[in-house]
């Protein structure tokens, strides 16, 4: 919350009561950026008589939402209030505790910051919230005026990865780069330690903590060898990716310790198949592309449901990401030092501009001294206000009555945001399950439990002690990181049976889930005659691969469930 509190001064909230309390709203929506992948982010304040009485917000998927920890904060001062949202609530399709909590809670009117951006949300909640008999006002449409901008512009800034994602089909990009009074980001040896303050530093950290990915080029792996860890004391740890078309890359680097965190490289089709084998046998993730540009690169980072990436390139690797259009906003930190150099490097290299006029103009431009450097930072790309150019498929279906949107024969979901990210192993479904014994646990989704079961019942104090870290994390995203990284880490701590038993744990938990909510069982139920694809790029399990190469066992598993549910009892996880 700290960038956003900086940015924004308490003008509006001088001016008019409900600027001020979505401003609140948004700024602890913010709170949740870097402790977890990020996600759409919910804030909300409820106010009673001009005075706040509760509030919360959503820490990730699969937690207890904004709505219903500022419901239980105000409790019986509920009645008769006004709730404020940053965001329509909506993170997973057939989760309604959000509009539950508020209409159960007796709230009287809502304020709604901005509508849903993803298409199958947007309108949803606030026609569900109407429906019950709730006054609800929009900014920008029911309520206007310059008071309110600031708080428009607010909810804009907190949720800006998913606005950008939903606008324009690839992640929030930032390029972020230290330099010289004289704009050199190293002396003409190469030599870059350090250009800027230790407390600059400790701001990238916070900007890496709140990106899904930080992208280098080969170069910068050569020469300075870098870590790019968050380093803020746990939360979301962003994904390593390097960018390099020859793969000549080091044998030896930092970033092949995937312990720490995830690497990806990204390379050209074919290129030294022998490095690439060498980097896969540490655990790197080695992605080919039939031309690697930044483009193609930024698209398969929205495959894999990226928001935010962080660009820590060089001159030669950022300029091509500038020209592509996939950079939307810059950090640059300047520091006061003159290093000169013909021929020391910049931070961006050519761009072909031979007239002042082609010049790239900043916009929304900031200024902030950070101990005895400058931080200028701005937008190339306006943040995309999608409210009104964008309908929910409800909104579309009363238009056009024969329209049907999802009527394909192959489903993909991925991602909990997706129209059927309920599927979604992460979806905010909790389970109370048996263990082997037949004694009940509460898991907090599908993933806790798979995750935890890597290690159930294994006879050691440290498999002990996972299984408990994986219950008790904080969401999903956290437990499928500890169960993943204690699995890399210790694998002699995994059962020895789990390679043979890992489908049926996960079958289990699906048919509890699929089972005892409702709303879900009529959703699988609804995709009859279709097939049904987890779309991770990634994983070739339990996924569909980037390219249909993933055996895509979740789906698979999923259409058995639907089958018997149906009462065919002929599918089984070896078809589809």
């Amino acid at each position: 919350m700290a960038l956003l509190a900086r940015a924004f001064s308490p003008t509006a909230q001088l001016l008019n009561p409900d600027a001020a309390h979505i401003l609140r709203a948004a700024k602890l929506a913010d709170s949740s950026a870097g402790f977890t992948s990020p996600h759409p982010n919910f804030g909300c304040v409820i106010a009673k008589d001009g005075a706040s009485v509760g509030e919360g917000f959503l820490y990730a998927q699969g937690t207890k939402c904004a709505e219903l920890q500022a419901v239980e904060a105000a409790g019986e001062l509920c009645r008769g209030a006004t709730a404020y949202l940053n965001l329509e609530p909506g993170d997973c399709d057939g989760d309604d505790t959000a509009i539950s909590a508020l209409t159960q809670a007796g709230i009287s009117r809502v304020v709604v910051g901005l509508r849903h951006p993803l298409k199958h949300l947007r309108g949803k909640a606030i026609r569900a919230l109407r429906s019950q008999g709730i006054l609800v006002d929009v900014l920008g449409e029911e309520l206007q005026g310059k008071s309110l901008e600031e708080a428009l512009k607010l909810c804009l800034t907190v949720n800006a990865p998913l606005l950008y994602r939903a606008a324009y089909r690839v992640p929030f990009s930032v390029l972020k780069y230290a330099m010289t009074l004289d704009g050199k980001i190293a002396t003409s040896s190469g030599h870059a330690s350090w250009i800027s303050s230790k407390l600059s530093r400790d701001r990238v950290f916070e900007l890496r903590g709140r990106s899904d990915a930080v992208i280098v080029g080969g170069n910068t792996v050569r020469r300075d060898d870098p870590r790019l860890t968050a380093r803020h004391g746990g939360g979301h740890v962003p994904v390593r990716i390097v960018m390099s078309q020859t793969m000549k890359l080091p044998e030896v680097a930092h970033l092949w310790d995937v312990s720490v965190a995830r690497t990806i490289v990204a390379t050209q089709r074919g290129a030294r198949r022998e490095v690439q084998k060498l980097l896969s046998s540490k655990g790197v993730e080695v992605v080919e592309f039939d031309i690697l540009n930044p483009r193609d690169l930024m698209e398969y980072c929205y495959e894999r449901g990226y928001l935010s990436v962080l660009w820590e390139c060089g001159g030669s690797l950022s300029a091509p990401a500038i020209a592509s259009g996939v950079i939307h906003k810059v950090f640059a930190f300047v520091a006061p030092k003159i290093i000169g150099g013909e021929n020391a490097p910049t931070p961006v290299g050519e761009l072909g501009m031979v007239e002042m006029s082609q010049a790239l103009n900043l916009i929304d431009v900031s200024f902030e001294q950070i101990g005895p450097d400058m931080l200028i930072s701005g937008h190339l790309q306006p943040i995309p206000d999608l409210t009104p150019i964008i309908p929910s498929v409800d909104e579309m279906s009363v238009l056009d009555p024969t329209l049907a949107p999802y009527e394909a024969n192959i489903i993909f979901f991925y991602k909990t945001w997706d129209p059927y990210g309920a599927f979604s192993n992460f979806s905010p479904h909790p389970l109370h399950m048996p263990d082997e014994s037949g004694e009940y646990f509460t898991w907090s989704s599908v993933e806790h439990y798979y995750q935890a079961h890597k290690f159930w019942g294994v006879k050691d104090p440290k498999a002990i002690g996972f299984v408990e870290q994986i219950k008790s994390a904080t969401s999903p995203e956290e437990a499928a990181r500890i169960g993943r990284t204690m699995q890399r880490q210790c694998p002699d701590l995994v059962r020895t049976d789990w390679e043979n038993l890992k489908i049926d744990v996960m079958y289990k938990a699906l048919k509890h889930k699929f089972s005892i909510y409702p709303h879900l069982n009529a959703l699988l139920l609804s995709t009859a005659g279709s097939v049904l694809v987890e779309a991770s790029p990634h994983d070739l399990f339990w996924g569909g691969g980037r390219e249909g190469e993933g055996l895509n066992y979740l789906g698979r598993l999923l259409m058995q469930l639907r089958s018997e549910f149906l009462g065919d009892g002929s599918s089984s996880t070896q078809s589809s």
